[in-house]
């Protein structure tokens, strides 16, 4: 039962962290500043973190005009929460 709430803290803090970082990178595009990297955005959606990745893409409109975004961490988000459900089967039937 640990291992669900810790799997469940990850992906909560990941998702978090995704979002804050979209909207980060969206202030940062608008200013021409230096700017959060494609590797590190990627990185999150795939630890945990692609359901605020895609719900960012939506409130910030930001990587939106990219399918490699606007449709593969949706697709990403949907795999992730049927693990999150499936885990939660399994320790909570």
């Amino acid at each position: 039962m640990v291992v669900f709430y810790w799997v469940l803290f990850v992906f909560i803090l990941s998702s978090t962290a995704l979002f804050i970082l979209m909207g980060y990178d969206k202030s940062k595009a608008r200013k021409r500043q230096w700017r959060v990297s494609e590797k590190r955005l990627w990185f999150l959606a795939l630890t945990g973190g692609a359901c605020g990745g895609a719900v960012g893409i939506k409130v910030f409109r930001h990587k939106a005009n990219y399918s490699r975004f606007s449709i593969g961490w949706p697709i990403i988000a949907v795999i992730q929460l049927l693990g999150l459900f499936t885990l939660m089967w399994f320790y909570f039937p």
